[in-house]
């Protein structure tokens, strides 16, 4: 049994109250004494001298559930000083699959989280963690029950409501989802099959999420446009069927709608005055990213991969999205309105053919292949099976540092490997910390820390970890508060960030003294129910 001594390093244990020096000693996995020791041997003593110690961060959006089978360390994740990642986010995961959906379910995560080599040997959650607990795991691993994935085992992918059988199917396979470990339902209200589902069939589920005592976490239907009545649909979801509900990486999208902003906030202060339970995360930049597919209209997706790519072959259908997306559709997000042809940059796709737009917007696509950029865009689409990515221009900085200001808020990465990414997967959670603590003072390191540990384990439930507590897991970040900071940008976005010097997961060391150390350390973390 390891043990190990953390000396004079000054704790910030993950609640929100002021620092304080003492000294951690870890036996195993776990933390056992905090204080001043003296006169007991150590198998590796580690001086923190000047440094801060703190929790190991949680990251409650993250797409690396296929990344694991490539880079089970996760490399961008542990070198920023996470130690717990929440997959299966926007209603899209690995499980619970089906035979009939599979191979059109496969192209449309590819498209999400990139393309790797993975046998989908599993169909159930349970399966699919039993599969990732033999990898030599990095950070711990939470689940989600996708909402994407129970819509689709219980009725297939088409656009209709469910009938009373299905819908039926539909909450008993999210209930064993839960069971099987998962720690609540994600939805991608942009994403299909998520987008057809209608209010009821969403507070019937929370229903189940209510009885487990899990929680719904939401890509609302809309960030722009229709931001305040999306709001309405998932405060009246967690309303009408009693569940917590978390928004992710909240934001309002589109200079058109930067007007909107007071009323959303406004709306999260009515849910707090109401006793609500509210939460949301946010990645620290004014971009986002996620599948290039999204801007298509919502019709072009029915039916799943196979059938989107199905209609990018048709001349007429092609006339048709261009002239919705030119026009836009009622309470749709149309991305290419709100962020523009010149605000959408390719950052990952399927295959060699096309790596010559990767880094690209969708003007200089259209210049470099001679074609009008939505067609030059729904070509490389279709080439690549839909395995593209995108970054799009949507934000203000001012919002996003009223944003993170909120006691809802907590931090995340919503990461995705592949190509040129986002730089939020190397240097979110060191971007908090050098640039709005130390260098702009939006608030205390004390309540930064809160936002990436305590906070996100509250949200999720996790009881076992989060704050620097005698008992609890062994999830440590040793940091230099002078010089931490990310280095990642849009133009370099794989750079690791400085300043994080020591890194545990469950007592194991994963950074030492700046190195990473891959060896098995992270867990699969099961939800327990109440």
């Amino acid at each position: 049994m390891a043990k190990i001594l953390i000396k004079n390093g000054t704790i910030i244990d993950g609640t929100g109250k002021e620092r304080f020096k003492a000294d951690i000693v870890i036996e195993d996995d776990k933390i056992v004494k905090i204080g001043t020791i003296t006169g007991e041997d150590f198998d590796r003593v580690i001086d923190a001298e000047g440094k801060i110690v703190s929790p190991g961060f949680i990251d409650t959006h993250s797409h690396s559930s296929l990344l694991l089978f490539k880079d089970s360390y996760l490399s961008p994740k542990i070198r920023q000083g996470i130690t717990t990642e929440l997959v299966a986010q926007d209603g899209m995961g690995p499980a619970p699959v089906d035979d009939e959906n599979l191979s059109s379910w496969t192209k449309a995560m590819k498209g999400l989280e990139g393309d790797y080599k993975v046998d989908y040997t599993w169909r159930s959650v349970a399966d699919y963690l039993e599969t990732i607990e033999k990898l030599d795991l990095g950070p711990n691993i939470a689940y989600l029950a996708p909402h994407g994935n129970i819509r689709m085992v219980s009725m297939g992918l088409d656009n209709r409501e469910p009938n009373d059988e299905e819908l039926k199917l539909m909450k008993e396979n999210l209930a064993k989802a839960i069971d099987e470990g998962a720690f609540g339902m994600s939805t991608g209200m942009i994403y299909p099959p998520c987008c057809y589902a209608k209010i009821d069939e969403f507070i019937e589920l929370g229903k189940v999420l209510n009885e487990k005592g899990a929680i719904f976490i939401t890509h609302q239907r809309s960030e722009a446009d229709d931001i305040l009545n999306s709001m309405d649909e998932i405060l009246t979801i967690g309303r009408e069927s009693g569940c917590k509900v978390h928004f992710s990486h909240f934001k309002v999208c589109g200079k058109k709608n930067w007007d909107k902003f007071p009323k959303v906030m406004e709306k999260l202060e009515k849910a707090k005055e109401e006793g609500m339970t509210v939460s949301f995360d946010q990645y620290p930049y004014v971009a986002g990213s996620t599948m290039m597919s999204v801007i298509l209209p919502p019709w072009v997706h029915d039916g799943g991969t196979d059938k989107l790519l199905e209609r990018l072959k048709d001349k007429e259908l092609r006339e048709k999205m261009k002239e919705d997306i030119r026009n836009g559709i009622p309470g749709w997000d149309n991305f290419v309105e709100f962020a523009g042809l010149e605000g959408i940059f390719v950052t990952f796709v399927g295959s060699s053919k096309n790596e010559d737009v990767v880094g690209k917007n969708l003007v200089e696509i259209g210049e470099m292949r001679g074609k009008d950029p939505l067609d030059a865009i729904f070509d490389v689409i279709l080439e690549e099976e839909n395995i593209v990515g995108l970054v799009d221009f949507y934000g203000t900085e001012e919002h996003v540092k009223l944003i993170m200001s909120r006691p809802e808020h907590n931090v995340c990465t919503d990461g995705i490997m592949g190509g040129k990414p986002h730089p939020r997967l190397y240097g979110a959670f060191p971007r908090i910390l050098g640039k709005y603590v130390r260098e702009e003072g939006t608030f205390s390191l004390e309540t930064a820390i809160y936002k990436m540990t305590g906070k996100p384990a509250e949200v999720l439930g996790l009881y076992d970890r989060g704050y620097l507590k005698e008992g609890l897991a062994a999830d440590i970040v040793i940091f230099d508060p002078e010089t931490v900071k990310d280095t990642a940008d849009y133009t370099n976005p794989m750079q690791y960030p400085i300043g994080i010097e020591y890194v545990l997961v469950n007592g194991k060391i994963l950074v030492d003294n700046g190195e990473p150390t891959p060896q098995k350390a992270g867990k699969v973390l099961r939800f327990k129910s109440k």
